[in-house]
């Protein structure tokens, strides 16, 4: 027998039409009158002869696979690690299927990857996207195909989109090292630095730093490169730390740049918060555990992903004119890599 048992392979078996068959494979016998003891032969036959339904071809057939497409920076990362967990089960429960890519921050591969999904006929997208122009979601919107923007949005356009208050929550962060007594506060962060989530948390640091009579200059904010972030935050930290230049808090612009710091400062004995100061952004399990406990910025991602599946499956079921925006406050979180000067 060959491996993939077809519906016309099973018509041949009983000797009915292919039709038949599809109907009762498909749950429509009732309405169209087949008898329970045909529909009994057609599943014992489809059980017999191990059938298995070629859902993509299905999905071509009506427009519809019941499979959603997740397009992050990088699932290793520990935010979108969680994120695409909490997505695949709110979509579980609506009987959709999750399929995750990463783009690794490369522009072509991640349209590309869109461009695949919409082949694919995935019945909708969620995206955090690393396009510095938005005009894949441009085309996007004007089929009517829907989607919804998570953690990085585009100003330019009015597309769904689930988020939080960047600028508000660095700020505030910010804020809190420099009344602790911190003036020479450093920020690494990771490249892109055009994507909005990031570009937000830098216009929120330098506002912060002004606003405390803290005159910023570019050495303040470190630039670390995608593709380098272990080696490059180690060097950056060599540099940093020199008995000449030594800075006395560090903010980690996202948890990728926040668990590299962590390794650097083991290896170069960097004692935290004695030596440096500790913030990161996004609070993930790990910083309850190290030694000091790290001060973090809370995202409500499980609120982000619910509102996110919710936003998409709305519009898969009644497109809407009117686009959605749900923007979340995060919270500080005290611990003790930051003490009182």
């Amino acid at each position: 027998m060959k491996n993939h048992v077809s519906i016309t392979d099973m018509a041949k078996e009983l000797g009915v039409s292919k039709t038949l068959v599809s109907l009762v494979l498909n749950n429509k016998a009732d309405k169209q009158g087949i008898s329970k003891k045909t529909q009994n032969k057609v599943l014992k036959c489809a059980k017999k002869m191990n059938y298995k339904p070629n859902l993509m071809a299905r999905g071509l057939r009506i427009g519809k696979t019941d499979t959603i497409g997740l397009v992050v920076s990088d699932i290793a990362n520990p935010f979108y690690s969680k994120m695409a967990r909490y997505i695949e089960d709110f979509l579980g429960k609506q009987n959709f299927h999750l399929a995750i890519c990463s783009t690794d921050e490369n522009t072509e591969k991640e349209s590309n990857i869109i461009r695949l999904m919409r082949e694919k006929q995935f019945d909708g997208l969620i995206i955090s996207s690393s396009q510095k122009k938005p005009d894949d979601f441009k085309q996007l919107l004007r089929e009517d195909y829907p989607f919804v923007l998570i953690d990085r949005n585009f100003k330019s356009i009015k597309a769904n989109f689930v988020g939080i208050e960047n600028y508000d929550a660095t700020y505030h962060a910010i804020k809190h090292l420099v009344g602790q007594g911190y003036n020479n506060v450093t920020a690494f962060a990771v490249s892109p630095c055009y994507v909005s989530s990031i570009k937000e948390r830098i216009n929120g640091f330098r506002d912060a730093m002004k606003d405390s009579g803290i005159d910023f200059v570019p050495e303040m904010l470190v630039e670390i490169p995608f593709n380098e972030v272990k080696y490059t935050v180690k060097e950056e930290l060599l540099k940093l730390t020199r008995p000449n230049n030594k800075i006395k808090a560090l903010f980690a612009i996202n948890n990728n740049i926040a668990v590299a710091c962590l390794e650097a400062f083991q290896e170069l004995n960097i004692n935290i918060p004695d030596d440096i100061a500790f913030v990161a952004f996004d609070d993930i399990d790990a910083y309850k555990l190290t030694t000091p406990p790290i001060t973090a910025i809370d995202q409500p991602l499980e609120g982000m992903c619910y509102h996110a599946v919710q936003i998409l499956l709305n519009e898969i079921n009644k497109p809407a004119k009117s686009k959605k925006s749900v923007i979340f406050s995060p919270s500080l979180i005290l611990r003790g890599s930051v003490k009182k000067q």
